[in-house]
């Protein structure tokens, strides 16, 4: 006579009824987030996040959606970063060193020619030094889901031509709104003005500032060329993006729905960053077309523009973590080989 354990087994064991012994099916519930960033849409950092979108509602089977909030318009990154922290807008993506306010650690990554290529970039990031950034910023009420990018910085102004390192001298140049943007201009000898991006484009039509320094597709995507003659091929900067949810949005969510995120982060990093590089060729073809007048500075002047900003990259490195530092500079030797 089968004993009700056996029974039990045995039904168990039938085909038709093995999803009994199944883990339960993932559980998504419905949720909006707000996904805020600063470029208009047609650029790569909107197209990751249009991307991004598109996989979590796919993932999550239409019950998950991401509200997308590009061009500033819930606010600067400072403010956008304030309004995460407080769990007003869930998500954005923004350059990397702005967190340098949460962690000094971050700075790092905006140093001056840290980084000589986009795939040196990606193996530093995407590995232990990006991995121990990210792992600094719950205690700072956000969390970091990945690393796209912006690529490199490069400088316009509607003055002169900039064709060596002294040309840069008297120049007021809007800068972002960290210290190590700051910092740099300082020792190139212009005269920073460090302002939120949506209020660039008024302030070099007013001639609030003479110039600004992003990549070529943030020129093309906001137009500067309509008022800005003037391209200089300085590649100072490399910009990793972070892409990051309020914690308090991240704490709503069980951990199918995190996975949801983590995995459409992830799809949409390598999306975002293809996207990127594949149109900086394009944009400075725009530009030209646009009659922006392009310099190429010779390799002898960018060796001047390093030795200026060397005092910077010193200070920098020197206000974060020695083991950070090392870290960097260790994941960094390893990217180059």
């Amino acid at each position: 006579m089968l004993t009700r354990f056996t029974k039990l087994a045995a039904c168990l064991a039938l085909p038709g009824l093995l999803v009994l012994a199944q883990p339960a099916a993932a559980e998504i519930n419905s949720h909006t987030l707000k996904f805020a960033a600063q470029n208009q849409k047609g650029h790569p950092q909107v197209q990751g996040m249009e991307k991004f979108a598109e996989l979590v509602e796919e993932k999550s089977g239409g019950k998950m959606k991401i509200r997308l909030f590009p061009g500033g318009t819930l606010g600067g990154d400072v403010q956008t970063l304030s309004a995460l922290q407080g769990g007003t807008v869930e998500m954005s993506v923004m350059n990397a060193g702005l967190l340098g306010g949460l962690s000094k650690d971050f700075s790092l990554v905006d140093l001056p020619f840290l980084f000589e290529t986009p795939e040196q970039a990606d193996a530093v990031m995407d590995g232990p030094f990006g991995t121990r950034l990210a792992e600094s910023l719950p205690d700072k009420g956000v969390v970091g889901l990945g690393y796209w990018e912006l690529g490199f910085r490069n400088l316009t102004n509607n003055r002169r031509p900039i064709a060596k390192a002294d040309d840069i001298a008297g120049l007021k140049i809007r800068v972002l709104q960290s210290p190590v943007f700051i910092d740099l201009f300082t020792a190139l000898g212009a005269n920073p003005v460090p302002m939120p991006y949506p209020e660039l484009y008024t302030a070099l039509e007013t001639g609030t500032v003479d110039g600004q320094e992003n990549p070529f597709s943030n020129v093309v995507s906001a137009k500067m060329y309509e008022v800005q003659d003037h391209l200089a091929v300085t590649r100072h900067i490399y910009n990793p993006q972070i892409v990051i949810i309020s914690k308090k949005a991240w704490d709503k969510l069980n951990e199918d729905e995190r996975k949801v995120i983590r995995d459409a982060a992830a799809e949409a990093r390598d999306f975002q960053r293809q996207a990127s590089r594949s149109q900086s060729d394009e944009a400075l073809a725009e530009l030209k077309g646009h009659g922006m007048q392009v310099t190429e500075l010779p390799p002898e002047e960018i060796a001047k523009l390093r030795e200026k900003a060397q005092p910077v990259i010193e200070k920098h490195s020197a206000a974060a973590s020695p083991e950070m530092v090392k870290l960097l500079n260790d994941e960094l030797a390893k990217a180059k080989n």
